[in-house]
Order: C-alpha cells, then structure tokens, then sequence
C-alpha cells in the first residue's frame, strides 16, 4: 500500500463549519473518481487541547503501489480534486508527504 497524506489549512474569510462541511459533502465525491485510490480517509480536526487546531484536518489517500498513485497524480480527476481545494482550504499552504503507517495497537 503506498499513501500520500496532505495537512489542509483555513482558508481565510471561510466558516470552519462551512469548510469541514464542503469538504466531507462536495470535496470527498471529487476525490473518490481519482484512479486507483483504494482507501480515502479524511480527518477533521474539530478541537484542540489549547481551543482552535492549528490546522484544518488531514486527508490520506492510499493506493496499491507508487506506480498506481504515479499514474493516479497525472489524471485529470486529480487534477480535479487539486483544483476544487481552494473552494474549502488554503491551497497555498498544503503540506504533502508520502506515509508508511505503523500501527502499534490494532
């Protein structure tokens, strides 16, 4: 399984409700056309120990193996999802990385 996980941010003059809300009922249909994406996980960050997260949520979509998620960024349906960002997020702050999950307990 090869993942790739990216930190969404507020976008400014955007309700957080409004954001988390387009994400989960507009975004997510988006995502799941994008080629070969086995597993969609969204993660929304609703409080934090000192009050606001820092942070909208986290999404992390995983796929067979790199070749798949290789093929899966050169389509137009990730094109897509990468273009529909700025309608809930800071899309100039979008933090990516390729993951390896260790599961400790579970």
């Amino acid at each position: 399984m090869f993942t790739v996980t990216f930190v969404l941010y507020e976008k400014d003059g955007l309700d957080r409700a409004e954001s988390l809300r387009y994400w989960r009922d507009r975004h997510a249909p988006i995502v799941a056309k994008v080629p070969g994406v086995e597993r969609y996980v969204q993660q929304h960050a609703v409080a934090a120990p000192d009050g606001q997260p820092p942070f909208l949520g986290v999404a992390s979509l995983s796929f067979a193996d790199q070749d798949a998620f290789g093929a899966a960024a050169t389509s137009p349906e990730f094109a897509a999802a990468l273009a529909d960002v700025p309608n809930f997020a800071d899309a100039g702050r979008l933090p990516t990385a390729f993951v390896e999950e260790v599961v400790i307990v579970g």
